[in-house]
């Protein structure tokens, strides 16, 4: 992720850095990190990166590009780049070693960059010995080291999993607030075209959801990892239906509740806490949705997953899940790296075919695959500028070190879904009656055609 490929160009064995280092005599860290910018990018054109040293130097140089780059002491470039890791770019940047001014997604130019350079070994060799030629900055109790995620028991157990959701999703309801959208939807949005607002959007993929569903008054619509409630309000006022949600965090549900009594909706719609795989058969319903949280089942437990949903399903039923998963584009996601540690917990996202094949034979029959990835893309840009625009009042609901993890993970995201590295999927999944008959219309018609409805 994170300026991963700059990582690699770096490392190199222990044995090969220890003892004597090439000299510099009369280089200050100024002229030093210039070369080593300078070997990094094997002579690569720059087009959307500046880098503004500490005392003012630009490189390569003044002209007015996107993103800045800025290294605020002389050792920025050994804290970034000296400790071979995903990590230790992120950490650099947590503790303030470097800044991005601008456009934060387009600071990961420098990464497409590399990706395209092979690099001759004894260059690498070259770039590590000088790295280590620049200050080490020492810090104690760095901010960094409170951060990171600490959980026991075992992966993806229904305890440790009530543990990874509280760690993001209860960080702050007011923070969130800041830059969602006032429905508080925290999942890829359905944009009619590039420049439609954040909020148009949501609603878009809201209704989307809802008729793909093929929602109908009266029906009953359970909702896996309902977050703060924006689908089954929506589903509920403008379909009719009556909904049960559940999630694992106490911040969010007391959230949902609140906006359930403020629509007045506490006869038909219902949040609880509650673990998916402690739902019980006796609970039946005529559609089922999840949005954002197969990412959290663990590709151990997918097809327990979808035999419980298959479960809980009338015959005839429908089941919408809608996650996030691997791309086409290889990426070799660390189980320790960045946003394992610091921002998702226990994350697994596996590629489409590993989900398509774990509902398979759980009583569930695949009736339409959609990849959203470009408007994934566009979405977390609008939330890193949402973020970045309230940066004062969010300092007033979380630290900066939490306020750089936030951005430093939209913005990585945004450019793997740019990328290809990373997709969002909807996929519909119909329970079969005994005779082989489900509810999925004929044909997608009606899920792309006509307006929606309005608050």
């Amino acid at each position: 992720m994170i300026l991963r490929l700059l990582q690699n160009r770096v490392r190199s064995p222990q044995s090969l850095t220890d003892g004597k280092r090439p000299q510099y005599p009369g280089d200050s860290a100024v002229e030093l990190t210039l070369e080593i910018l300078e070997k990094i990018t094997a002579g690569a054109q720059v087009k959307s990166l500046n880098v503004r040293l500490w005392n003012g130097t630009n490189w390569p140089d003044q002209t007015p590009k996107p993103a800045t780059l800025v290294l605020n002491r002389p050792g920025s470039l050994r804290e970034m780049l000296a400790g071979g890791s995903e990590i230790a770019v992120a950490e650099a940047y947590i503790r303030e070693a470097f800044d991005v001014e601008g456009d934060m997604v387009a600071a990961f130019e420098l990464a497409d960059i590399l990706a395209a350079q092979t690099g001759a070994w004894t260059r690498t060799l070259s770039i590590a010995g000088m790295l280590r030629r620049l200050p080490n900055f020492k810090e104690r109790n760095s901010p960094e080291q409170t951060r990171a995620a600490r959980l026991n028991g075992t992966k993806n157990s229904p305890d440790r999993d009530r543990k990874a959701i509280r760690f993001h999703y209860d960080v702050s309801n007011d923070f969130y607030a800041l830059w969602l959208d006032p429905r508080m939807v925290y999942s890829c949005a359905y944009f009619e075209n590039p420049g439609a607002g954040l909020e148009e959007a949501q609603l878009r993929k809201l209704d989307l959801i809802c008729r793909k569903l093929d929602l109908r008054p009266g029906e009953r619509l359970l909702d896996i990892g309902c977050g703060w409630g924006g689908l089954l309000i929506h589903a509920a006022t403008h379909y009719g239906v009556n909904a049960d949600g559940i999630t694992l965090s106490e911040k969010q549900l007391d959230w949902a509740r609140r906006l359930i009594e403020e629509n007045r909706l506490q006869d038909r719609v219902t949040v609880r806490l509650a673990d998916y795989r402690e739902l019980k058969a006796e609970e039946v319903y005529d559609k089922a949705v999840s949005v954002g949280m197969v990412e959290h089942v663990g590709r151990k437990n997918l097809r327990v997953y979808f035999q419980q949903v298959s479960g809980l399903l009338k015959p005839g039923g429908l089941f919408l899940n809608h996650g996030i998963g691997r791309g086409p584009v290889p990426w070799a996601n660390e189980d320790e790296g960045f946003i394992n540690r610091y921002v998702f917990p226990d994350t697994d996202l596996p590629p489409i075919a590993t989900m398509l094949e774990a509902a398979a034979g759980t009583g569930l029959e695949i009736r339409d695959v959609e990849s959203l990835r470009e408007h994934y893309a566009l979405t977390l840009r609008h939330w890193v500028r949402r973020l970045e625009a309230r940066h004062a009042e969010a300092l007033r609901e979380v630290d900066e070190a939490t306020y750089r993890i936030w951005r430093l993970y939209m913005a990585g995201s945004a450019h793997n879904f740019d990328l290809g590295s990373l997709s969002v999927y909807q996929t519909l999944l119909a329970k079969l009656t005994p005779g082989g008959k489900s509810q999925a219309p004929l044909t997608r018609e009606k899920w792309y055609c006509g307006g929606i409805p309005q608050s």
